[in-house]
């Protein structure tokens, strides 16, 4: 098989909520929506936001738990637009789960939590450049 993810899809509570969040936090526009669920055309996927209801009724199961023990990563290219990141992203409803500050193994990162607690790191990593597509290559 290709090493490829085609979609990310995340349950969550309130569609009008979580979409302010990546509209006006991130800036991501949505390619798609209805009343159940929202699709961003990433840069070689697509991320989808889904009512965790309509969610559960299309994988067939019930009592989906968020948060989850994941977290996404959102890339940027120098130290500086870490904080800022997260600052606008907060401003967009999120909320910080880790203030930005240097871990052991280089860069620069901290966590927000979505709306619905889903985790994203905002981080910088010199050794991780990324192309002008968006893409992060691991470079170490």
């Amino acid at each position: 098989m290709q090493h490829q993810i085609s979609v990310i899809t995340l349950g969550i509570s309130d569609l009008p909520r979580s979409r302010r969040f990546y509209v006006e936090g991130f800036g991501w526009m949505p390619v798609f929506e209805n009343e159940d669920i929202i699709f961003y055309q990433m840069n070689g996927f697509v991320l989808g936001t889904f009512e965790k209801s309509a969610l559960e009724k299309d994988m067939n199961r019930s009592g989906l738990t968020s948060p989850g023990a994941f977290s996404l990563a959102h890339n940027v290219p120098s130290e500086a637009e870490v904080v800022s990141a997260i600052n606008q992203l907060v401003e967009a409803g999120g909320r910080i789960i880790r203030p930005a500050d240097a871990p052991p193994h280089g860069g620069f990162r901290g966590y927000v939590a979505d709306p619905d607690d889903h985790a994203w790191e905002i981080a910088w990593n010199p050794d991780w450049p990324i192309d002008e597509n968006g893409h992060v290559r691991f470079a170490i």
